[in-house]
């Protein structure tokens, strides 16, 4: 396992995970990102507005960037339903 750091950065400045997180794989982390985002979103929609200009960035224990995943990959907005 390696040690992933979520760093967060919106349109309230930049959140350095100080801690990381121990994932089997990058592909782990991404899903972890995933599921952090859509914790923001959630708060901000109870708030009544939702910031998608955000990011996650994954970092590997040495501060490498490794994957950068944008708050709008984290969801599917459906604006109208088609009819049938």
């Amino acid at each position: 396992m390696a040690r992933y750091y979520l760093n967060i950065r919106n349109g309230g400045g930049y959140v350095e995970d100080m801690e990381g997180q121990e994932l089997p794989d990058l592909a782990a982390a991404r899903l972890q990102a995933i599921e952090g985002v859509r914790s923001v979103l959630s708060e901000e929609a109870r708030q009544g507005e939702i910031d998608l200009s955000g990011s996650i960035e994954i970092a590997d224990q040495a501060g490498n960037i490794l994957l950068i995943l944008p708050f709008s990959d984290a969801v599917h907005l459906r604006l109208n339903e088609k009819e049938a």
